[in-house]
């Protein structure tokens, strides 16, 4: 129920970002929801390994990196879902940072931890 709850807020900030932020397209709430499961899919199988690879930039940078390999993870979904279109990585970066702040308050809203 949980997974369920977090996608449906996943995708309601998908679509509600794509009026407000530049460089962020989605043709329908269907496509949100595709980007929402491509984007946990990534995040589970494709993140671990950028950060990974990039332990010395990250450590660098203080884990400032770390939102860099999220624009990435968001690049790779507009790649990957047609009808979901970022114009470039600083619209990502922006997209991915205000998801995932929103994500955070939202789940912990709605999301029952126990």
């Amino acid at each position: 129920m949980k997974l369920i709850i977090k996608l449906i807020i996943t995708t309601v900030l998908i679509v509600v970002l794509s009026h407000f932020l530049p460089g962020i397209n989605v043709n329908s709430i269907q496509t949100a929801l595709v980007v929402a499961v491509v984007l946990g899919l990534l995040n589970v199988f494709v993140k671990p390994v950028l950060v990974l690879l990039t332990i010395p930039a990250t450590v660098l940078t203080l884990g400032l990196f770390l939102f860099v390999i999220n624009a990435v993870i968001i690049l790779l979904a507009g790649h990957f879902v047609g009808g979901f279109y970022v114009s470039g990585f600083w619209s990502a970066l922006f997209f991915s940072i205000i998801l995932s702040v929103l994500q955070s308050i939202l789940n912990k809203i709605f999301v029952e931890e126990n």
